[in-house]
């Protein structure tokens, strides 16, 4: 979300370089899944759109990308000269060029919330081979966030904020916001984009879009996220980034209207739920029902027993 004014005073992040990485390079390099599909669409994890009509109910949805197995393909475009070892010594050990130095934690960055005592409905948009196990993005890692403020209403980055402070609170999850992208706003981005982040993986990227830029945000859409999973070998599968794009044009009239800030903050929490790998329920009592209405605008029980259960992933260290 963004600000009245977005270009005021804002820090900007580097612009990336004009040459990108051609996709099919980075595609074939990582294995990155196709782009994500309505959630209604059969077949693999649905990127999860929000949508709303009357107000019987505002409908939503979501998305994920699917997992990637890592490499570390020497002739990559970004990969960083190794330093030359003089006559005799051992070769220096190969830095990988897939991914950002691995952080070796192996301790969380915060408590993990207590479930409710009351559990409900809820499901994951991802799992581990087990076929039991969530996805999750590692406890051990801060959440990089950035906003890309073009289009954004008055008030949204506050609500994007507060958002993603609860998403924290009911995830033990660590989020830092580390400012603004003019980064294109697409599902198939790059996790790792050192020239323009530097050695980390890409943060997550929220913004605001209409439905011509956008065109899973027309209708009665008026939202999407999820994130982009990867495993190095045999290891579990960890979300490393996201997007999450907000429509720009519906949202700002919600807003508009009598208790419109509780309902956007609403469908914000709902797709940053899908964010971190909750999927729709059929329950109407619980904000990740596909439709959003006025009554339900912060998590129930079973959201919150199922973002228990993603707050608890794997450290992996090597990622």
């Amino acid at each position: 979300m963004d600000p009245q004014d977005p270009s005021a005073g804002r820090p900007g992040l580097p612009s990336s370089p004009s040459g990108r990485v051609p996709q099919w390079i980075v595609d074939e390099a990582l294995g990155l899944a196709a782009p994500a599909e309505p959630w209604r669409s059969p077949g693999p994890p649905p990127r999860r759109r929000r949508r709303w009509g009357l107000w019987s109910g505002l409908l939503v949805v979501a998305a994920v990308a699917g997992a990637a197995t890592l490499v570390d393909p020497a002739d990559l475009p970004w990969a960083p000269p190794l330093p030359q070892a003089s006559p005799g010594a051992p070769p220096p050990p190969a830095r990988p060029t897939d991914r950002p130095t691995p952080n070796g934690e192996v301790v969380r960055l915060a408590p993990l919330p207590l479930p409710p005592p009351v559990g409900g409905t809820y499901g994951f948009t991802t799992l581990q081979d087990d076929g039991v196990t969530p996805v999750a993005y590692d406890p051990c890692r801060t959440i990089h966030y950035v906003l890309r403020p073009d289009a954004a209403p008055p008030g949204g980055e506050q609500l994007i904020g507060e958002a993603v402070q609860r998403i924290s609170a009911v995830t033990g999850l660590t989020f830092a916001f580390d400012g603004y992208t003019d980064e294109p706003l697409t599902t198939e981005r790059a996790v790792f984009q050192p020239e323009r982040y530097g050695d980390q993986w890409a943060p997550v990227l929220i913004g605001w879009q209409s439905d011509a830029e956008n065109p899973a945000l027309a209708g009665d859409v008026v939202g999407e996220a999820g994130s982009a999973a990867v495993s190095l070998g045999d290891g579990p599968k960890v979300f490393v980034s996201g997007t999450v794009a907000l429509d720009a044009v519906q949202l700002p009239e919600i807003l508009g209207e009598r208790d419109g800030a509780a309902t956007v903050r609403g469908i914000v929490l709902h797709e940053l739920g899908h964010l971190v790998g909750l999927a729709h329920v059929d329950d109407d009592d619980e904000l990740m029902y596909p439709e959003a209405r006025r009554a339900v605008t912060d998590f129930a029980p079973g959201d919150l027993t199922g973002l228990t259960a993603l707050g608890s992933g794997p450290c992996v260290p090597d990622l």
